[in-house]
This record gives C-alpha cells, sequence and structure tokens, in this order.
C-alpha cells in the first residue's frame, strides 16, 4: 500500500482511500488530481481488492482519457487494461452499439460529424422555406444542440413556442431529428440523450451496467450539462460509488453548456457525500496564488477553499499599463527577447495568453520583426483565418486579376449561385485560351456550358470592376468596409449571432485596424503596399523547425496547461471583462470572466505579468478603456506596477486631420465614458429611478445592442425598474431600465 500513497499530500491520501460512498474532490488549480484519480484506481484494485472490470473512469476529451489509461496502466499494473477509461461520447457509442435496438436504433448506426448535421439541417431549411439568412444552418443547429444539452426535445419547443422564429426552430428540430432517424444516424449530443433514453425505458439494461460499473470517477466534473450530470446519477444509483472531482473555479464554459450547478449542488443530490478539498498547488509561487486567490474571492456562486505552496512567494506579480495596444505588444516582445538574451530563459518558457484570437495579430507580427519563433496553440495564424482570408482576396482580386487562387476563392464567397461544376468549366475555357481566369470570367457568355451562370459571373465581375474604381478613390480602411458591407458577408456573421461567428467579426475589425494604422504610418499608401506588408507580416514558414516557441493562445485553450512565464494582455474592462459580462445583472457572466482570469493566472508557475493598454484601437477607431476590474481586485502588495495607475477615460472622439485616423481625447478621472452608462463604477450601479416608463409588458421594444424584443415582465424595484425582454435574437435578458434605455417600437 505504501508505493500507493506515500508520496501524497494529507488531503491526497483521503480522496485516495475514501473508497465508498459517493466523493467530491474540490482540486484547486495545480493540485495533483490526475495523479489522486489514477492512484485511487490503483487503491480501488490492488488494496480494496475491487474487479478493474467495475471501474469507471470517464472524462472530456480523447486525449484526457489517453492520458489517463497510460497513468492507470503504469500505477496499477497487471489487469488496470479491464478499467473502463472513456470519454462520455465514446461511452455511450459503447452501450448503444450493443443495445441501441431497443430504442429503435440498428446496432450499426452512424454518427454524423459537424458536415454532416450541416448537410441535414440545410435540406431541412430548403424544404421549410425560410430564410436562411435569418435561419442560418449554424444558428439553428446551435439552437437545437442547446436544447438536446437540457434534455430538451423538438416537441417541448413546439409547446412553448410564443413567436414565429420559435415555431420555425421546433419544426426545424424535428424535422432534423426525423432525418437522422430515419437514416439510422445520430449527432454527438444524440449520444449522451440515447443513452439516457435506453436506461430509462429499459431498466434491465441500466441494472447491468449498474451491476458492472459499481466504481465510477467522473474528471473535469464542472464542465458537466445537464444530460451528463443524468447518464452519471443513473448508473451510480445502485452502489453510489461515485467519484467526481472538479473545480467550480475553473468553469469556463457555460457556452458550451456546462452547468456549474451539477458541482456547486452535488451534496444536495448526494446529501451523504463526502469532500475533500485539495488546495495544496504545486505548479505556482505563492504570489502568483495569492492574487489569484483574491480574485476569485469575489465571485458568489463558488465553493470555499485556498490555493497555497510550499515553494516560498517568488516574484511580484508584475502589471505593466502602455498607451497603445501596439505599444503593449512591442513591450511584451521586447521583455521576451531581454529575458532570453540576459536571464538565460528559452521562447518555450513563455506564453502569451489572451481573452480573444483577435489580439494575437500585433503580438504575432512583433515577434516576426524580433526574429523570435512564436506558434498559435487552438487556432491559426492570424492571416490564416477564413474571413481574413476571405477579405484579403477580395483585396488581392482587385488589386490583381492575374491571382487565379484569390478569385477562385472569392467566386462564391458569399454565396452567388456559381458552383463547382460552373468553376470547373471556366477553368477549362481559361486553361484551353490561355489566359487568366478573371479574364476568361469576363468573357463568360462565350464559354460553353456556361448557361445561366453567365449571368450571375457577370455580377461578380461587375463588382470586382467597381472595387476596382473604388479602390482609386478610397483609403484601404474604407475599401475593406465596402466590401463586407456590400457582399452582405458582416451581416451574415451578426445574422449568424454565434460565438464562432462573433469572433470571427472581431477579427475582421482587427483587419480593418491594421489597414488603418498601415494607412496612417505610410506617406503614400497604397492598395498594393498594404497586401505586400500583410504578406511579410503573415510569413511564418521562415521561422525554422526549431521546437523552442513562444505560444500563444486563448485562456480558454490554456486550460490544463502550465508554463514557467505568462503574460495576461488586454486587462482592461471592455474586453476582459467583456462589457456584455459588466452589464449582466445576475453577474453570472460577470462571474465566468473572473473565473476565465482566474484559470489563466494560476496557469503561470514562476513569473506572472499581466498588461494592459489604454488605448486600443477597433474598427479603425481608437477606445480608451480603464484597467480590468479584475486587476483592481489583487492587493497593491502583490503587485509590481510599472508606470503610473490613473484612471482614464473616454471624453471626446476627434479625427487627426494629419493621418485621418480617428482618436479620442480623454482627461484623467472625470468618469465619462459613453461605453459605460453614466455613474457606473465596478460592484455599484447608481442610477436615476425613472418616475414611470413608456412601455408596459407587452410591448416590443429595441435595444442599442441586443436588438428587438417583446416586454414579458417589469418589476419596480427600490432602486431601478427591472425589465425582462425576450430579445429576438439574443434571447431573455433581464436589464435596470435606468441603463438599457429601451425605445418603444
Amino acid at each position: 500500500m505504501m508505493d500507493i500513497i506515500e508520496n501524497l499530500n494529507d488531503k491526497q491520501k483521503e480522496a485516495v482511500t475514501w473508497t465508498e460512498g459517493p466523493l467530491l474532490i474540490l482540486a484547486g488549480a495545480g493540485s495533483g488530481k490526475t495523479r489522486v484519480l489514477t492512484h485511487r484506481i490503483a487503491y480501488l484494485m490492488r488494496e480494496k481488492n475491487v474487479d478493474p472490470f467495475n471501474i469507471m473512469a470517464i472524462t472530456f476529451t480523447n486525449k484526457a482519457a489517453g492520458e489517463m489509461r497510460e497513468r492507470v496502466n503504469k500505477i496499477a499494473g497487471y489487469g488496470a487494461e479491464a478499467v473502463w477509461v472513456s470519454t462520455f461520447h465514446s461511452a455511450c457509442a459503447r452501450i448503444l452499439r450493443r443495445f441501441g435496438d431497443h430504442i429503435g436504433y440498428g446496432t450499426n448506426f452512424s454518427i454524423y460529424d459537424t458536415d454532416d448535421t450541416k448537410t441535414v439541417i440545410k435540406n431541412v431549411l430548403q424544404r421549410l422555406e425560410v430564410d436562411v439568412k435569418k435561419f442560418t444552418p449554424k444558428k439553428v443547429l446551435s439552437v437545437i444542440s442547446t436544447e438536446k444539452n437540457r434534455m430538451r426535445t423538438a416537441a417541448d419547443l413546439a409547446e412553448e413556442a410564443c413567436t414565429r422564429d420559435e415555431e420555425i426552430y421546433a419544426k426545424a428540430f424535428q424535422m432534423y431529428d426525423e432525418e437522422l432517424f430515419k437514416s439510422n444516424a445520430m449527432d454527438f449530443d444524440d449520444l449522451l440523450i440515447k443513452a439516457v433514453e435506453l436506461f430509462r425505458k429499459c431498466p434491465d439494461i441500466l441494472e447491468n451496467y449498474q451491476e458492472r460499473l459499481r466504481y465510477i470517477c467522473v474528471d473535469e466534473y464542472q464542465d458537466t450539462n445537464l444530460v451528463q450530470f443524468e447518464f452519471i446519477r443513473m448508473l451510480a444509483a445502485k452502489y453510489r460509488n461515485l467519484c467526481v472531482v472538479g473545480d467550480d473555479d475553473q468553469s469556463i464554459y457555460k457556452f458550451r453548456g456546462a452547468d456549474i450547478r451539477n458541482i456547486l449542488e452535488f451534496e444536495k443530490y448526494f446529501k451523504d457525500a463526502h469532500v475533500v478539498k485539495l488546495e495544496q498547488n504545486y505548479r505556482s509561487t505563492g504570489n502568483i496564488l495569492k492574487g489569484a486567490n483574491a480574485v476569485i474571492a469575489n465571485n458568489a456562486g463558488r465553493k470555499d477553499k485556498t490555493l497555497w505552496t510550499a515553494k516560498g512567494d517568488g516574484t511580484l506579480i508584475r502589471l505593466r499599463k502602455y498607451q497603445s495596444a501596439p505599444e503593449e505588444a512591442s513591450q511584451i516582445v521586447s521583455d521576451i527577447k531581454r529575458r532570453i538574451a540576459n536571464d538565460g530563459e528559452s521562447a518555450g518558457s513563455f506564453a502569451i495568453l489572451y481573452r480573444t484570437n483577435a489580439q494575437s495579430r500585433l503580438i504575432e507580427e512583433k515577434l516576426v520583426y524580433a526574429g523570435i519563433p512564436y506558434q498559435i496553440i487552438g487556432g491559426v495564424n492570424f492571416y490564416a483565418r477564413k474571413e481574413i482570408k476571405d477579405i484579403l482576396a477580395y483585396l488581392k482580386t482587385v488589386a490583381n486579376g492575374a491571382d487565379d487562387l484569390a478569385v477562385k476563392r472569392i467566386i462564391n464567397i458569399p454565396k452567388r449561385g456559381i458552383g463547382a461544376t460552373t468553376i470547373s468549366r471556366v477553368d477549362d475555357y481559361a486553361r484551353t485560351m490561355g489566359i487568366t481566369f478573371y479574364d476568361a470570367l469576363s468573357g463568360a457568355k462565350e464559354i460553353p456550358g456556361a448557361g445561366s451562370a453567365a449571368g450571375k459571373i457577370e455580377g461578380f465581375v461587375t463588382f470586382i470592376r467597381r472595387l476596382r474604381t473604388l479602390s482609386s478613390e478610397l483609403p484601404v480602411p474604407e475599401l475593406i468596409n465596402a466590401i463586407l458591407k456590400e457582399t452582405g458577408y458582416q451581416q451574415a456573421l451578426l445574422d449568424e449571432n454565434t460565438e464562432e461567428s462573433l469572433e470571427r467579426i472581431q477579427n475582421l475589425n482587427e483587419l480593418i485596424s491594421k489597414a488603418t494604422l498601415y494607412t496612417s504610418e505610410n506617406e503614400t499608401p497604397s492598395l498594393q503596399g498594404f497586401l505586400e506588408e500583410v504578406a511579410l507580416v503573415a510569413d511564418i514558414d521562415s521561422l525554422g523547425s526549431t521546437t523552442e516557441k513562444v505560444l500563444l493562445m486563448t485562456i480558454h485553450s490554456a486550460k490544463g496547461l502550465e508554463f514557467e512565464n505568462v503574460y495576461i494582455t488586454g486587462m482592461e474592462d471592455g474586453l476582459f471583462p467583456g462589457f456584455h459580462s459588466i452589464f449582466d445583472i445576475n453577474e453570472e457572466e460577470l462571474e465566468e470572466e473572473r473565473r476565465l482570469c482566474y484559470v489563466g493566472m494560476t496557469r503561470a508557475m514562476k513569473t506572472l505579468t499581466l498588461t494592459m493598454a489604454r488605448e486600443r484601437m477597433t474598427r479603425g477607431e481608437y477606445d480608451v478603456h480603464k484597467v480590468s476590474r479584475f486587476v483592481e481586485e489583487i492587493p497593491q502588495s502583490l503587485l509590481d506596477e510599472d508606470g503610473d495607475s490613473r484612471t482614464v477615460f473616454f471624453e471626446k472622439k476627434k479625427t487627426d486631420e494629419t493621418s485621418g485616423v480617428k482618436r479620442v481625447s480623454y482627461k484623467p478621472n472625470t468618469g465619462y465614458n459613453p461605453y459605460m452608462p453614466q455613474g457606473f463604477k465596478p460592484k455599484e450601479f447608481k442610477v436615476e429611478k425613472a418616475s414611470s416608463l413608456d412601455y408596459g409588458k407587452g410591448d416590443r421594444v429595441r435595444h442599442r445592442k441586443f436588438g428587438e424584443g417583446t416586454v414579458t415582465d417589469i418589476a419596480n424595484g427600490a432602486k431601478d425598474f427591472e425589465v425582462t425582454v425576450d430579445f429576438d435574437k439574443a434571447g431573455t435578458k433581464r436589464l435596470f431600465a435606468s441603463f438599457a434605455k429601451l425605445e418603444k417600437i
């Protein structure tokens, strides 16, 4: 027994040896949770004589499952291969492969991936004859997935539908499910839903698995949704030897359906649950942990725990405030370069984290110019992202019609009804005639077999000619805006209104900011010059094959990882946290953002640097923000602050007549910021309550951010009216009337 638990701390030993009944292990960041899980399985086998066939360990990703399997085999030794180590989806698929025929499926059912489900929903929407710009496939699939993860059916949605849009979503949901069932197919959400359905309809099958899986361990429990909770609850109901491991402070996937209540209310569902807190951190130095503890302590919805370490305090958390985002990126890279040259650090010891992918562009450019190798994790090079490549292809086509690759990329983006067959015919004609693809398009009527597509091609050619005329009249930022507007590219992303589409819009805004800077910094700016500069910066192939690279990633992508030296950029109110979470009346979104900040901070092992820019360009205009409230939650004694800490705000937008760049003037401590309601301060609402409202329950209203919706409730609060609105696209929101400034339609 000693070789299994002798190197564990007291709390880890308690978690490993508490084997009977429900157990909640609250495992703080860097506290060795995977070590505890694997040692617990080995302890069950070797000290409690549990048959490995009766043990299940379940997690979220194939990578995590593979690593757990490898560790279990190494620690537990002979017989460990019989332990069922799996992801949720793999476990459910395995069960349904054996018993799916009990709920009407063939056991040889297909599992549809993302592309398959898109094809199905496109056909459904076509049959429904709806506006696909409003009801985009991604949006409809997102609604369906959200409902499935809440264990709701198309019938549930139809029964509650109050608007025509809701009826369409419900009908699309129903037809989508019918198509999958007819094809003997399931999507990823179905694997979970149908497994629970099987257990409910066939208690004998459920009992069979309950008998087999007498000891169940679940990793990353804070990331489970309702259907995953139900699947686990049913499996563990008989023997109740359920061990869940997680950290409510690291629950950051609400947008994917994760329900933090599963871990916060574990003792509510398992009243005799034993709780073990793993608070000793083996990753970070003391000051980093004290700072992270101070931030996360501001969340109300959490289990009380405080991380500590035996490593010592280490260096203070470095806070660096810069005037602009380019300066922020430049100074981060200069600091890394200095530390590599003078302190003996390796490039691979640094990670730069950010809230949104769009923030990577400036940092990438500075790293390229400095000759420092880097790698983006969980994303792609800024200029390699689809939306950026699409718009750059338009610009390349305008600048050089001989770029066949660029022309072919955009000829049907957005869709113009010019299909692959037509493109192939044009390509063949161009090759036969020895002309460019674009020149062939210009004479579409001469192409054999072009047929009705010739008119659509002419429309595309006319549009490109118009853009060429505009390119001689407009600076590059305005030309990009014209492309986004006249093609409907950006509106399509707005209509889609998903996490991914909104991030794509942020990336496009960043491209406009890049073009604006280029225009202001060059005496004779040109479209060709801009494209050349972008091509130079985007060319990262010359960085070499070394594996020693600075890592760039979003904080979401960094979860579960650790790095010696961490920079978290963009620590500004309005960016991190974003304004959408600042204005959340229930503070649920703000608390999720604070958990994300905590995750970012606890990735750092040796040094942590927080940076912010007072002035940051967004869509070609300069915004000025104050330092993030999360930074202000860190005790001053833990911060090594460089520069003044003056709070600055917007006052008035002005245009720099010499450069044409829109700038802002500001003065300290005025309290004025047009991006925030008057008088808004962190953790404080000061409003002047209106005597009455010019709208009532049932009225249609418009919000500047959320669009149009219907007022469903008005509560006469002590400080302000609290208005509940069911927005057409943004869902149900509860807002303070003074802040919301709703306009009656």
